[in-house]
């Protein structure tokens, strides 16, 4: 017989906050955009998204799992790639020699 004592137990409670998102009731089209998007389409869409993650009761939770897996794509807790990847960038970049 298998030992699995060793094994790590169960993670869904890593997970559970996803269960609550408000997202959940929207079309995944309006969190993340279509190849060639640009201008007021993007910006409107992406309104609309962050509309919704407003009120979303687990907000934090999700923004805190797309800045820690740098998720590259979407709107997440109420923030966008872009502004993701500014709040990600490193703040003292070193000089190239």
């Amino acid at each position: 017989m298998t030992d699995v004592s060793r094994l790590p137990g169960a993670y869904e409670h890593l997970w559970d906050w996803q269960l609550e998102g408000s997202c959940r009731q929207a079309e995944n089209s309006l969190f993340f955009h279509p190849s060639g998007e640009r201008g007021a389409a993007h910006k409107a869409r992406e309104e609309a998204a962050k509309a919704v993650c407003a009120d979303c009761p687990v907000r934090i939770e999700c923004r805190r799992h797309a800045l820690a897996t740098r998720e590259p794509y979407g709107v997440w807790g109420g923030l966008s790639e872009d502004e993701r990847h500014v709040l990600l960038a490193p703040r003292h970049r070193q000089p190239v020699a």
